[in-house]
């Protein structure tokens, strides 16, 4: 799926695609505006893909410790602060769209 399809899943579907990856199911209800779907998703997905994710959602919920805890099990550095959740969000679903 790319990632013109994904955002545009967001708006026109009531559920997440059945191909999607969890941390992009993650990223779709976080789009949606459904932290805590987004967060369980997260949670269940071990990878480094969805450590990244689940970094992504402390930082949003302003949890920085978690969140850096979380950029580090992906092999992430956490963003800049000037770097918004936006551009964030944008920057994940398009790496993890591209696989």
């Amino acid at each position: 799926m790319s990632f013109e399809e994904l955002q545009q899943s967001i708006t026109d579907a009531a559920a997440p695609p059945g191909e999607l990856s969890l941390a992009l199911q993650a990223l779709w209800h976080d789009g949606r505006g459904d932290w805590e779907k987004a967060h369980a998703c997260a949670q269940d997905d071990h990878s480094r893909d969805g450590s990244w994710v689940h970094a992504y959602l402390h930082r949003k919920e302003g949890d920085l410790g978690n969140a850096g805890y979380w950029y580090a099990r992906a092999g992430r550095a956490r963003p800049e602060p000037r770097v918004t959740l936006d551009a964030e969000w944008d920057e994940i679903a398009r790496a993890l769209a591209s696989r």
